[in-house]
Parts: C-alpha cells; sequence; structure tokens
C-alpha cells in the first residue's frame, strides 16, 4: 500500500492525546450522604468494573475513528510497482470486413465489438483505432463515436501482416511506454497466417470474436457454360456452409425484371442453369435467400453486344491452323499476303500475325511499331529462309532477344512458363511429363532480353514476349516442326488473340486492378467516364487509334452495374461484385500463440489493459471505517451497562 499524501501520516501521532486524557482523566467525586449504604456496596463495585471497560472500548474505537480519517486524508492507494506512473499507448485494429456481418447474441459481430469499445474504453483515453479502410489517430472514443457507430463493412480485408506492421507504426518511438496492440476480429483462416513473433516492446491482445452459428450460403461465380445460335446457357455455382438446404430459390432478373427463377438442394455445392437470348444486352443479376451473410446473396453480371477482336495474318506459308484458331464467333480474322498488304489496314487491327515472312522491310518495321504504341499486340513466326538483319531490326524495337544463324539441330519444347500472364489459369496442374513437340532447326537466340514462355530442353527459348510483341524462334510449317499438332498452340495462340482486346467479363472483383479495353475510337480531349446512377467517376485510362484501355482498382467500392460513357452516350455496362472469400467461416485456433494475451470478448481486454496501470485507491474505504466506528462508539456509550 502506498499513500499520495504520506506526510500527513505524522499526524498519528496526535492519537497520544486521548490516551492520556484516558488515562490521566482526573475526576472529582461528589458524596452522596445516605443513612445505610449496606445494600449499595455490591452494586457500586460491579459499576466500577463496567466503566472500566467501556472506558477502553470508547478509547479503542475512538483511535480508530482518528487513525482511519488521517489515512482517508493521505489518500492510500494499490497499484502494480512496475506499471503504475508508467505511460501506455494503445492501438486498435477493428475488423469490418464482411465475415464479421455475422450474428452474435446482439447483432452482428461488428456492431457488438463498437458497443464494447464505446463502453468499456474512457471517453478521453488517448487511443489510435484502424479499421480495413480507416483509421483514426491520436484521437478518443468520445470523438469517434459517431464513426463508429456508422461504420460500414469493406468489402476488403488487410491481410494479417499488414495489420501488424501498420499497428507497430502507430506506436511512438518512446522505449519506456506500455505498447498495447488489440486486434478485433473474427480472425478467418486465410492464405497469410498470423505473423505473431514475440515482441518486447509490444503486447499483443487478441479478442476473437465468434458468431452464434456457422451456417451460410453464398452465390460462388457464374460462368458461360454453352452457347449455341439463339441462346447462352449460364450455369450459377452455389457453396453452402453448414445444414443442408432441401429448397433454395435461385432468381435470375435482368436489370430490375424478374426473367426466371429455379430452387436448388444443396448440401456443400451446387449448380443451375439459366438461358436466356443470344445477341441481347443483358444487365443480370443472381439473387439468392439467406439469412446469415448478406453481402454474398447477390451477384451482379452484364453481357454486352460482342464484338469482335480483329486479327491480321501477312502470309507467306499456309495459314490454315490460323483460321482454325481465330473462328468468327469471336474473331474477324483477315488473311493477306505479303506483296498484297495495305498497310491502311493496320491500324484498325487488334493482332498482327507474321507468318513465315522471309524479309521485313523497313516500311513494315516502322509501321508496326506504330501499331503497338496504339494497343496491338504482334505474333512473330520466322521463315528457315528469314533475313536476320530485318528480323532483329525488328526486335530492337521491343527488347526481344535477336536470333542467330539458324542451326538445324533436332530440339524438343520441354518447359513451360506456368507463371506467365499468357498462360495463367490454362493448366489445372503443373504437366512436367507430356508428349513434347519437337523442331528440326531453330535461331538461337542471342543477347537476352524478354520474358520465356516455352522453352527448349537446353532452356533456350522456343516463345519469347517482351512489349507488345511475342516471337517464336522457329517456323511451325510442318516441314520443320509438329508444334501444329501439339495441344500447346491453341492455348498461346487463343490467349494471345484475347490479349490484344480485353473484351469485358460478366463480372469484375472489387479491391482487385482490372484491366478492360473499351473498344471505341474517341475524339481529342475525350474522355471515358463511369456512371452509377448520379455519380460519375473518371478511372485511369489509356487511348489508342481503336480503342481505350481503363484501370481499375479502388473504384468502385460498391457491388453493382455501372456504364462507361463518353459525354452522354453509354457505350456498355459493366460488373462489379465483391469478393466471396469472407463467405467461408473457418475461424483460427488462437490457442496455438504463445506469450499473447487472448479472449472473446472487448470488454475483457480493455480491462486487463487498464488493471496494468490502473490506481486502486482505498480511502473511501477508510470514510466507511471510520463512519463505522463512529457508530460503534455511539452504541458503547448509549447502550453498554
Amino acid at each position: 500500500m502506498q499513500f499520495k499524501h504520506p506526510e500527513l501520516l505524522y499526524a498519528l501521532l496526535l492519537l497520544v492525546i486521548p490516551i492520556i486524557v484516558h488515562l490521566f482523566q482526573l475526576r472529582r467525586f461528589q458524596k452522596v450522604e445516605f443513612t445505610n449504604v449496606q445494600f449499595l456496596k455490591n452494586i457500586t463495585l460491579q459499576t466500577r468494573k463496567s466503566s472500566q471497560v467501556k472506558k477502553w472500548l470508547t478509547l479503542l474505537t475512538r483511535m480508530l475513528l482518528l487513525a482511519c480519517i488521517i489515512f482517508a486524508f493521505a489518500q492510500p492507494y494499490i497499484a502494480d510497482s512496475d506499471s503504475f506512473n508508467t505511460k501506455s499507448e494503445t492501438i486498435i485494429y477493428l475488423d469490418n470486413s464482411f465475415s464479421m456481418q455475422a450474428k452474435s447474441s446482439n447483432g452482428t459481430l461488428l456492431n457488438k465489438a463498437v458497443q464494447d469499445i464505446i463502453e468499456n474504453v474512457d471517453e478521453n483515453e488517448p487511443i489510435t483505432l484502424f479499421t480495413n479502410d480507416n483509421t483514426f489517430i491520436n484521437t478518443t472514443t468520445k470523438a469517434i463515436k459517431n464513426d463508429l457507430i456508422q461504420l460500414k463493412h469493406s468489402p476488403n480485408q488487410l491481410p494479417y501482416e499488414a495489420v501488424i506492421l501498420k499497428g507497430k507504426k502507430a506506436f511512438s518511438k518512446d522505449r519506456n511506454t506500455i505498447k498495447n496492440l488489440v486486434l478485433i476480429s473474427d480472425f478467418q483462416q486465410k492464405k497469410g497466417m498470423l505473423p505473431l513473433e514475440k515482441d518486447s516492446l509490444v503486447n499483443y491482445k487478441l479478442v476473437q470474436l465468434k458468431p452464434e452459428n456457422r451456417n451460410n450460403v453464398a452465390i460462388d461465380t457464374v460462368f458461360i457454360s454453352n452457347i449455341d445460335v439463339n441462346s447462352i446457357e449460364l450455369t450459377v455455382a452455389l457453396k453452402n456452409q453448414g445444414t443442408s438446404i432441401e429448397t433454395l430459390p435461385v432468381s435470375l432478373y435482368n436489370g430490375d425484371n424478374l426473367i426466371a427463377k429455379s430452387s436448388v438442394s444443396i448440401k456443400d455445392k451446387a449448380e443451375t442453369m439459366f438461358t436466356i437470348p443470344l445477341d441481347v444486352a443483358f444487365d443480370g443479376k443472381i439473387v439468392i435467400e439467406d439469412a446469415n451473410l448478406q453481402y454474398d446473396n447477390t451477384l451482379f453480371f452484364n453481357i454486352n453486344k460482342r464484338e469482335n477482336i480483329k486479327v491480321l495474318s501477312i502470309n507467306q506459308t499456309d495459314d490454315g491452323f490460323l483460321s482454325k484458331i481465330y473462328t468468327n464467333d469471336e474473331f474477324d480474322y483477315v488473311s493477306a499476303k505479303f506483296n498484297e498488304l495495305n498497310y491502311n489496314s493496320l491500324e484498325a487491327q487488334n493482332l498482327i500475325v507474321l507468318n513465315e515472312l522471309e524479309d521485313i522491310p523497313n516500311s513494315l518495321i516502322t509501321a508496326l511499331k506504330s501499331f503497338t504504341d496504339n494497343g496491338g499486340l504482334i505474333v512473330i513466326i520466322p521463315s528457315n529462309k528469314s533475313a536476320l538483319d530485318s528480323y532483329n531490326q525488328l526486335f530492337a524495337n521491343y527488347l526481344l532477344p535477336s536470333f542467330n544463324p539458324l542451326n538445324s539441330t533436332e530440339k524438343k519444347i520441354t518447359s513451360i512458363n506456368f507463371s506467365h500472364p499468357l498462360l495463367i489459369n490454362v493448366f489445372d496442374k503443373k504437366v512436367t511429363n507430356f508428349q513434347y513437340p519437337k523442331v528440326n532447326s531453330y535461331f538461337p537466340n542471342g543477347a537476352s532480353g524478354g520474358s520465356s514462355i516455352l522453352n527448349f530442353e537446353d532452356s533456350s527459348s522456343f516463345l519469347s514476349e517482351s512489349n507488345r510483341a511475342y516471337a517464336f524462334s522457329a517456323a511451325l510449317n510442318e516441314g520443320n516442326s509438329n508444334f501444329k499438332n501439339s495441344p500447346l498452340i491453341v492455348p498461346v495462340l487463343y490467349n494471345i488473340g484475347k490479349q490484344s482486346l480485353k473484351v469485358p467479363q460478366l463480372y469484375y472483383t472489387i479491391g482487385q486492378e482490372n484491366t478492360i479495353d473499351i473498344s471505341t475510337k474517341l475524339q481529342q480531349d475525350n474522355i471515358l467516364t463511369l456512371v452509377v446512377d448520379d455519380n460519375s467517376v473518371v478511372p485511369l485510362q489509356q487511348t489508342y487509334i481503336n480503342k481505350v484501355e481503363l484501370k481499375t482498382n479502388e473504384y468502385p467500392d460498391i457491388a453493382g452495374i455501372l456504364s462507361v460513357n463518353n459525354k452522354e452516350t453509354t457505350l456498355q455496362n459493366l460488373s462489379y461484385n465483391y469478393s466471396r472469400n469472407e463467405s467461408d467461416l473457418n475461424y483460427m485456433n488462437l490457442s496455438s500463440f504463445k506469450d499473447v494475451n487472448t479472449s472473446t470478448n472487448v470488454a475483457s481486454a480493455i480491462d486487463d489493459i487498464k488493471s496494468k496501470t490502473n490506481v486502486n485507491e482505498l480511502w473511501k474505504w477508510f470514510v466507511i471505517f471510520a463512519l463505522a466506528f463512529l457508530i460503534i462508539e455511539m452504541l458503547i456509550l448509549k447502550f453498554f451497562k
């Protein structure tokens, strides 16, 4: 026990005064004459003994009364000697991701966390609080109370590693303060684990909020499963976590109009299909009914009037394999002989294929450079009779590896760069043992450059890419290679064609960087805007001759369908949805973390922080004791006989 005013304890010496008064009190007795005192003798003796006991009890209670008053004025307290008078810093991370919509005993997990913070953190205590999309630095709960009450769910959750780094960075550099980092979340299982390493300067406090149940049904995705002459078949994939559902209604809307409705029985996963007309603009919305997480019960998509990708092949050999890949359902394929080429047609294309040209004149090199600068792609397939000077001059414009003289040695194509953007999502798994295609002769690469996509067995490049140009290092005619018969040729050339004009997808995911090509020709100083309701935003964009490349990331932040406008003209619509990662209600087991304080409610975590620095003041107790001794003394004086 310690005292705020220990100097007042000297007043305890004054307790000597009542002792002196009681011990040396001189009383004058008045004599009363009686005729006969024989009958009073026993009573007098008994009264004198009782009087002595009463005096000692009165003395004791008065001394205790005075002592308690003195102690009360000295203001005693009990505190942790290691933490008392040490400044404390508190940083709070409040997870407001969509999984915090799950129901608790008192509203959603997020609402319960906000309420506990407001009720348990002293309203004037300085804190720093941050969420997935907001930061409140060096403030108080009183100042941000309204912001907390109106806090909305965020479509993106910060990676756990980023949460720890951001929390630590928010602390001051004062090494003498107690630093408390409080993480309030449901702690969903993510790809990245929670990187908590023992830190002598930071006290971690994890508050894991748990929902009442883990049942949830979500729309996982929608995709086109089949296209025929008149219709498009859409497949809707659903996933369920929790108890099985016998009948789950699934509704399809075009705008606000209900088009079709079906029902599915779902245990873990299920699919249902809808059919819509072909070549009709469709602003779609899939809706299910689920009482748990709300954000994943609706999925927006749209199908715009389709524009084919324009592909031009400049040939000095047979191009039959190209016409089979670039079919007229998705591409406008045009074949041109080299000696009949119309240069004016180049800028209208999205992809140009140089199919085994023996020589590339300077005029074509210049035209191709202008074409790629305006957003086009080129594919270069050499001939065994290629003039290396002209090819290497073309390659220099794109920093592609140069060609050395032809090497007539058979080589197999054995290596695939699965991580290259051209081949992402093409293969279900990495294939290392397949029927290797081969070439009978090839052009060895000179100086290194570009990114290799397919390699020979000696790791030299068969197909490389750099700055919007793709180059093979060997001729693909049947006399030189069987690559045309390989299963690799279709995904490689098809994906190059698709990348030359990034046709809008059914929908995009909010929070991810999306690149979208809008096929249009803009007048000078015109720009495209993204419009939803009465709000419009100018996205990051780059204008080419026959298209505009849009990039979206932070906007939009709300799921729905927006339009791409050129002034007042709507060019097409785009759909955005929230990521479905938050739909899986699987959580971490925090008991595996050592030297970390864990809790299931905010109040206990805040109380634990307070207990480290709070002073337990005892003066009130001494006032109560003083009153108690005063009452005891009065009772002794009144009733003790």
